[in-house]
């Protein structure tokens, strides 16, 4: 997304069913009552709709949703890849149709039984990764949450970060999620001393470093700035929006790049998004981070360039990531601990914080980033007042 398309668009609508671990219905149905949710949260009807993307890991196809709200004047879609790179992504593609004049309103989707269906943390979902059998699968490197203990592993080595410093990300994400009603593991509160205590299931990860197996859907609306301007909802600017992959890319689990404690596609994703934004880190009033296993987000920290290699995990601590922190994050819970809808979620809170509707809202928030999968193909949005 060009700087000549800085500030064209804006989300106007978000919408999202309930977040659980048994939705009961299918995930068509979930994301056709998100849609709905969103389209009621901005004012607008199903004819008000002339665009559509989702992610490829989106079981609900496009026509399945078309057919059920009637959508009639579709003028442009788009599929976008790399399940947790696409987020954000997706957001820029809808932009784009909008500033373009291709669309007035694009809706974008997610949706998925993610913890009564297919779980994308269970040894079922190795045949979606086929690399797996021949590379990973032999040495006991099945799942996400053993392919990211290796590089946990290597922070460690080479940074020295502890589990008692990283503790802070899952902490600080639940008590956020304590005060968040839609949240899953809202009422659930987590103590330092309930982290450290907690089973070991991939060294060095514990169950509270992993994000959440969830039920639940979720969907926005993008339309022109100008327009947005007019309708029922306060407007969240799309100030920039970026894609970017390394090289060679391989999803969470590239032990052949340079380094292990460095992930190029968010270092080509940051390089991009300061650069269209004409922003800095220091800009930045609030962030919702990828936040798939809790030691990651000190990583993308890194690679976004808010502190120095290796400096993250004294970064996250005095309460720095917090609500009145200098950079407070992932204020509805995050992927740890308010849902796991891909990061499609994270979206969702960034245009709260720039509403003020927040359950966790900072003050006077100008610039609010959210960022997609560290480890794969990956996107990234700063949205405006």
């Amino acid at each position: 997304m060009s700087r000549a398309l800085r500030g064209k668009a804006a989300i106007v609508g978000i919408g999202a069913t309930g977040f659980s671990a048994y939705s009961g219905r299918s995930e068509r149905r979930l994301a056709v009552e998100a849609v709905l949710a969103a389209l009621q949260d901005a004012g607008l009807g199903p004819d008000d709709i002339d665009g559509i993307v989702n992610s490829d890991f989106d079981d609900t196809n496009q026509v399945d949703v078309v057919n059920a709200l009637g959508l009639r004047g579709i003028r442009s879609f788009a599929t976008i890849p790399h399940g947790g790179g696409s987020p954000c992504g997706a957001v820029a593609h809808a932009a784009m149709m909008v500033a373009s004049g291709v669309c007035e309103c694009v809706v974008g989707y997610r949706s998925l039984n993610e913890r009564s269906g297919h779980r994308y943390g269970s040894a079922d979902a190795v045949p979606a990764f086929p690399w797996v059998y021949g590379l990973h699968a032999p040495y006991g490197l099945i799942v996400p949450g053993e392919w990211t203990a290796l590089h946990v592993r290597r922070r460690m080595i080479e940074f020295g970060d502890t589990r008692e410093q990283w503790a802070t990300v899952p902490v600080t994400f639940r008590a956020n999620a304590n005060r968040n009603p839609c949240a899953m593991l809202h009422g659930k509160t987590l103590t330092r001393e309930d982290y450290l205590a907690a089973p070991i299931l991939a060294e060095p990860l514990c169950r509270y470093d992993y994000c959440l197996e969830t039920d639940g859907a979720v969907a926005w609306l993008v339309t022109s700035a100008e327009r947005a301007r007019s309708l029922a909802a306060t407007p969240a600017y799309i100030h920039t929006a970026v894609q970017a992959t390394g090289f060679p890319v391989w999803y969470q689990s590239n032990w052949y790049r340079e380094s292990l404690t460095t992930g190029a596609e968010v270092v080509a994703a940051a390089g991009r998004l300061w650069k269209e934004s004409g922003l800095s880190p220091r800009d930045i009033d609030v962030a919702q981070i990828y936040d798939h296993f809790a030691p990651l987000v000190l990583t993308s920290l890194e690679d976004y360039g808010f502190c120095g290699k290796g400096e993250a995990a004294s970064f996250v601590g005095d309460g720095r990531i917090g609500l009145g922190g200098d950079l407070p994050l992932n204020t509805a819970g995050g992927l740890l601990s308010e849902g796991y809808i891909h990061g499609w979620n994270l979206v969702q809170e960034g245009v709260r914080q720039i509403r003020g509707t927040s359950t966790s809202q900072v003050k006077d928030v100008q610039f609010s980033l959210v960022t997609s999968c560290w480890g794969a193909p990956t996107s990234a949005l700063i949205l405006s007042r």
